[in-house]
This record gives structure tokens, sequence and C-alpha cells, in this order.
């Protein structure tokens, strides 16, 4: 299993910045190589991903979610096997960190090779900035899922 860890500061409230993670669906809009997301139930989503022509679907549930505080998946079928957890921290009123931690297996040569390069650090970081430029140019979220799991 590979491991990366990435943060970033958001210019939102908490609430904000967790609302808006919480629509998967929304996630092709910030995250490259991400097509598309459907939200099967409250807790299980499936994927369609394509980064550099490798192309996966996959079914993640959400095995623990925190209104605000935290929100953990883990795959569950298809072809990638991953986990992750991504945690909310507030700051002050209007900002939050967000950190993305996730556990993955490079399968094949081409994710080993572009494993061990850090091209997944790079696109999680990148996924990160272009989350904090998508969640403050709108300033609110486009929905929220409040449960708790």
């Amino acid at each position: 299993m590979s491991q990366v860890e990435e943060s970033i500061e958001v210019g939102v409230p908490v609430h904000t910045a967790y609302n808006q993670w919480t629509q998967f669906e929304s996630f092709p809009e910030f995250m490259s190589g991400v097509e598309r997301i459907e939200q099967r139930s409250d807790t299980l989503t499936h994927w369609v991903t394509s980064v550099d022509g490798v192309h996966r679907e996959f079914d993640a549930e959400i095995t623990e979610q925190i209104p605000d505080e935290r929100v953990a998946w883990t795959t569950v079928s298809g072809e990638a096997r991953q986990a992750g957890v991504v945690t909310f921290h507030r700051l002050d009123d209007d900002h939050t960190k967000v950190m993305l931690q996730m556990d993955f297996h490079p399968d094949g040569i081409t994710e080993k090779v572009g494993d061990k390069l850090g091209v997944v650090r790079r696109q999680t970081k990148g996924d990160l900035e272009r989350f904090k430029s998508f969640i403050e140019s709108r300033g609110r979220e486009t929905g929220g899922w409040r449960g708790v799991v």
C-alpha cells in the first residue's frame, strides 16, 4: 500500500467546506481524472475515473461521517483499492483546514511507476487546490448532507 497526505486552507467556514465535500457528484468539477460519481445511497458511491489512460470503475462506502469533522471511506468493489479520510479543522469563523489522508494500492506497472514518481501526491495536491478555488469562488456550498455514519 502507498499513502498520501495533503492539506489546504480554504477561505470558507468549516460547515461550508464540509457540506460541499459531501456533494460527491460535484467532484468531477474539481478532481482531475474523475469522470463521474453516482451517489447510490447515503453510504455508497460509484466512481468512474480515467487517469493517464487508466480507466477504473469502483464502488466506495462511506465508513464514517461526522458533520463538520470528517468523512472516511473504503472501496468495496471494482478496479481500485483505497481507503481514506478527509478531516475539516476550524481555523476561525471564515477559514478551514481540509486534510486528506489516503491509502491506495497501485495496480499494474503504469500505476506503480506513477506512484514512485509522486503522480498521486501531485494529483491530490492539485485536486485540493481546485477544491479551494471551487468553493471560494462560489462562497457557498452547492448542497450538503449532514447525516452521521
